[in-house]
């Protein structure tokens, strides 16, 4: 939700700003791979989350892996999440595969779940 370089200026108030990402970000702890008993956020599965002047939101994401049997059926999990967050615009996923999802990528949350902490 960051963007690199300069920080750029958002027209929405710094308020509702944070209000949006948080809820964006509890939007997206909603979702899990079903095969593993943690959510997309916690695993390290987005990799960006821009939101607009007009509050529309693009999302970048990967899969654990590019054969994973949902990779069609997640975006829409997602775009679907984040579109039920009150005063989000439209909502982009897509779908990017480099730099490739590794565990490292999990939060101390997501290996616990998994049984790797």
């Amino acid at each position: 939700m960051a963007q690199s370089g300069a920080a750029a200026v958002s027209a929405i108030p710094a308020e509702e700003l944070s209000r949006l990402t948080d809820d964006i970000i509890g939007a997206l702890k909603t979702v899990y791979d079903p095969e593993i008993p943690a959510d997309i956020y916690e695993l390290g599965l987005i990799y960006k989350v821009d939101i607009d002047d007009t509050r529309d939101v693009d999302i970048e994401m990967t899969l654990t892996a590019p054969g994973c049997p949902v990779a069609g059926e997640m975006p829409i999990w997602v775009e679907n999440a984040v579109s039920s967050v009150e005063g989000v615009g439209h909502v982009k996923v897509e779908l990017v595969f480099d730099p490739p999802w590794t565990p490292e990528r999990m939060s101390e949350e997501a290996q616990v779940a998994v049984g790797w902490y």
